[in-house]
């Protein structure tokens, strides 16, 4: 069994400033997404201009952070934020939904389409292909804080992964389960899989790869946003079996996940919209 590296969550410290690897894997995200934005527009095939991506950065980094943060506290842990509603400002310890995070970029995508004069559908196909890999930064933002992990397996499988962060998870699972009691006094961690790196490889690199090549010839309007919505509900799903539900709310109904559960319309509606929009003329 693999032990977390437990890294220290500060990349950088300069005097009182403190540079978390949470906050740099951000900043990466953003990057590759001006990076990618740029390989895109060079190739033609789009309206969208160096100055236009630039200003859509900034609509989608406010998306991000606060569709983020917001989606966290509505989904996840709503009661704890309204008992400590100054807990709400403190995003360096975590505490990011996707799906909020989601739904603020669709919201800041349709502003800036209204502001150029786009069509709402044309700017989301050009941002489709961009975000994935900001996915997978996060991620990895994930795995090095030590958070997000996965659900216990057995300690023989190659990917079972301890996790010092989880030592109180871990406790309170052992005072239930006389096998996870034995593990836990036999390897000091209970084994997890390192569900982190299961979802930079599922809803980063798999879903970029997939909706990049996919973007790539000219397609109907929508379809590519419809794809990446379809594929990463499915990648999200498949991979929320072997992360651990949030303490807070633990499985939900029919034994599905809180993630599981927000990615169930993302799935229906991608794959409507994906053979709708099959039906229309190529862009």
């Amino acid at each position: 069994m693999f032990i977390h590296p437990n890294f220290d969550p500060v990349a950088l410290q300069l005097g009182p400033l403190a540079i978390r690897w949470y906050a740099l894997s951000y900043i990466v995200g953003f990057v590759l997404f001006v990076w990618l934005g740029r390989k895109r527009i060079k190739a033609g095939n789009t309206l969208f201009t160096n100055e236009m991506l630039d200003d859509l950065l900034t609509w989608g980094v406010v998306g991000v952070i606060l569709g983020g943060r917001f989606g966290y506290i509505l989904f996840y842990n709503l009661n704890q934020y309204l008992t400590n509603p100054l807990d709400i400002f403190k995003i360096w310890e975590g505490g990011m939904s996707f799906h909020g995070g989601f739904l603020g970029v669709v919201l800041a995508v349709f502003l800036f389409a209204r502001k150029h004069k786009m069509r709402f559908l044309q700017a989301l196909d050009f941002v489709a292909p961009l975000v994935a890999t900001g996915l997978a930064s996060g991620r990895i933002g994930n795995f090095i804080n030590g958070e997000l992990w996965g659900r216990v397996t057995d300690p023989n499988h190659f990917w079972a992964m301890g996790f010092p962060q989880a030592k109180f998870a871990d406790a309170a699972l052992a005072q239930v389960n006389a096998q996870y009691a034995t593990w836990l006094t036999q390897y000091g961690y209970l084994p997890r899989h390192p569900s982190q790196l299961y979802q930079f490889a599922l809803e980063g690199l798999c879903l970029f790869v997939m909706v990049w090549i996919f973007s790539k010839k000219a397609r109907p309007e929508g379809q590519v946003s419809a794809l990446f919505l379809g594929g990463y509900g499915v990648f999200r799903f498949i991979a929320e079996f072997a992360r651990e539900p949030d303490a807070q709310l633990g499985l939900l109904g029919m034994g599905m996940s809180m993630g599981q559960w927000l990615s169930v319309p993302m799935i229906i509606l991608g794959v409507i919209g994906f053979v709708y929009f099959s039906k229309q003329k190529a862009a």
